[in-house]
């Protein structure tokens, strides 16, 4: 083999090859040190569902060598080669280092997985790479593959049939569940709802998504008006049905409504709108959840489903109301910010928006340029500030290389938690200078600003909390400029019926306070919605776990038969599809049970219990 170093040209091809043949090999002789031979000692392997049924990172050689034999019994690897439809292994730097990253695929005891693996090409010995990143990955179960290209229904049924029902007989007839209950229950009809549900359509899973707004779309269109997505289009796209290439790279709220409104048509996906959902509760010997539905007609709808997945974001979706002394007693209008609409109809009032996030923000600069004739942003803590070009859309760089979004997100999912955090570290360090200026301008007219307690910036605050930083698309130049006042929530003594009593005596009068100052975590909503003692042994939702994943998001709980789902746009195209399998295994028996939990034997699974048992309409 052609030796890797500074001055001999690099046979991408034959050193992933290379190193993909050799692992394999020690794979199937379970030897320790040939495994050991395939990775650097500072290595990383991520494995998702593929080989432990789980979210796991494995950090250094010997853990992952460790993890990887005990997985071999059970899971049954092989079959490893280059992934025919993925991008060419290519030679890239990533954090200073020169690899050649490339995608496998691989079979294994339920089915097909995908795999990326990063290895570097300098300090290596020659004709041995090793893994610095790996990731295994869950792609498909083995026949349960999804229903599209070759697989794709024929429709032949439909030119024949000349007396019975045709394709939007059938479609209506399927959404009603006159005479069945669906074997999933997903609540909530945004876009996490709407993701999974093409997912677990297209491997032949029976989904009921719920939704209680009137209309697929209703939680981006009933939004304020002037708001449009802050990453770009070709990042964003939808499973299936990616965005038209026409659209523009940063996609207005109502664009996006009417496309989810669609996708749902599209992808024919059972939902039902205008319908709330008043509880479920689970039976242990059954399996069975039993869910309370308030229809649109009035009319309330019993079903019992194996499965219920919680599909409202990585928030609830139930707005955070602060107490602030003295706010019931203000005379004007109280309006959080998922009410407010509009600041056409604020013209020529004073208003003062508490938060300073993405919507405070954007509320903020809405009422101003609707001819607000005062706006004060109250400042609750120090907030994270980044242009919307360059500097925010550096995160999602990747999206721009050139290699198809399905790539790129096993390249995201790859990224083990010290790396990541390097790297938005280091591109902060760049954004903090790009955007120097204005943070200066900023920081003079009395706004604080931060990079986060480590300096990884913007998009580590989102995946951390979900909150506390703007991108800037003209707000901060309001604010630096002075057309915007900021003050300090601890300068505030109190609200009183005029508006805000600062400690310096003066009031800040008003005629309308935005409480722009975000939502309640998930696990208060799965406390509201079934109870206490799941919320607690569910466990704190979002933010990173032990192993650098989302917590408690897109995987098993500790509890049988509950899911929950959300994100943004990307992160539910990437993590509904394994969501969607683990689903599926779990219907069909080959979902293997939690350590520590006792493993119930009923005669048939719990797909066939749901489709047989009594609906209770």
């Amino acid at each position: 083999m052609t030796m890797v170093d500074e001055t001999t040209p690099v046979v991408v091809e034959e050193v992933f090859s290379s190193w993909l043949r050799e692992f394999e090999a020690a794979l199937w002789a379970g030897d320790r040190e040939r495994l050991a031979a395939c990775f650097l000692d500072d290595a990383y392997w991520r494995d998702i569902l593929s080989l432990t049924w789980e979210y796991r990172t494995f950090a250094g050689r010997d853990a992952i060598v460790t993890a990887l034999r005990a997985a071999l019994p059970e899971a049954r690897p092989g079959e490893f080669r280059q992934a025919p439809g993925r991008s060419l292994p290519r030679l890239v730097k990533r954090s200073g280092r020169r690899v050649v990253e490339a995608f496998f695929e691989f079979e294994t005891a339920v089915g097909r997985g995908h795999g990326f693996v990063r290895l570097p090409v300098e300090g290596v010995p020659p004709g041995a790479p090793r893994a610095w990143i790996l990731l295994t990955t869950l792609h498909e179960l083995r026949g349960f593959e999804e229903q599209i290209g070759e697989r794709r229904p024929t429709g032949l049924e439909y030119s024949s049939n000349f007396s019975g029902d045709n394709w939007a007989d059938q479609r209506r007839k399927e959404q009603e569940y006159a005479d069945q209950d669906p074997e999933v229950l997903v609540v909530g009809g945004g876009q996490a709802g709407l993701i999974l549900g093409a997912r677990l359509r297209q491997i032949g899973v029976d989904a009921l998504i719920v939704e209680k707004l009137d209309r697929i779309g209703d939680n981006w269109r009933r939004r304020y008006h002037s708001l449009t997505l802050h990453n770009e289009v070709w990042a964003n796209s939808l499973p299936y049905v990616p965005f038209p290439p026409t659209w523009p790279t940063f996609v207005p709220k109502d664009k996006l409504a009417g496309f989810l409104e669609a996708y749902a048509a599209f992808m024919e996906l059972n939902v039902w709108t205008g319908t709330q959902f008043r509880g479920a509760t689970y039976d242990e010997g059954s399996r069975l959840w039993t869910a309370h539905l308030g229809r649109a007609d009035g009319m309330e709808r019993v079903i019992r489903v194996p499965q219920i997945v919680l599909a409202i974001g990585s928030v609830s979706g139930t707005p955070t109301i602060p107490s602030m002394p003295g706010l019931d007693d203000f005379a004007g209008e109280v309006v959080h910010s998922s009410r407010f609409t509009s600041g056409v109809e604020y013209r020529g009032r004073r208003a003062i928006v508490v938060g300073t996030g993405n919507s405070g923000h954007d509320v903020a600069q809405e009422l101003h340029d609707n001819g607000a004739a005062q706006v004060t942003m109250v400042q609750r803590g120090p907030t994270c500030v980044v242009s919307l070009i360059p500097s925010g859309t550096l995160v999602y760089s990747l999206y721009s290389e050139g290699p198809p979004i399905e790539d790129i997100d096993l390249i995201a999912a790859s990224i083990p938690y010290p790396v990541l955090k390097e790297s938005y570290q280091r591109i902060t360090r760049r954004t903090t200078e790009i955007d120097g200026e204005l943070l200066r301008r900023l920081q003079a007219a009395g706004f604080e600003v931060d990079q986060g307690p480590d300096g990884t910036g913007f998009h580590m605050k989102y995946l951390r909390t979900g909150g506390g930083y703007y991108i800037n698309v003209g707000c901060s130049d309001l604010i630096a400029d002075g057309r915007i006042r900021v003050v300090q929530a601890r300068d505030i003594v109190r609200f009183t019926r005029d508006g805000a009593l600062l400690a310096d005596g003066t009031t800040i009068e008003s005629d309308l306070v935005v409480l722009a100052t975000g939502y309640e975590n998930q696990q208060e909503a799965v406390r509201r919605m079934f109870g206490d003692e799941l919320a607690d042994r569910i466990g704190p939702i979002w933010d990173f776990d032990e192993d650098g994943f989302m917590r408690n998001m897109w995987r098993r709980l500790d509890q049988d038969g509950f899911w929950l789902m959300g994100g943004s746009l990307i992160e539910c195209r990437t993590f509904s599809r394994y969501l969607a399998l683990a689903i599926k295994a779990d219907l069909e028996g080959l979902l293997p049970p939690r350590p520590g939990r006792t493993v119930l034997a009923p005669s048939a699974s719990s797909a066939d219990l749901a489709r047989s048992a009594e609906s209770g309409r």
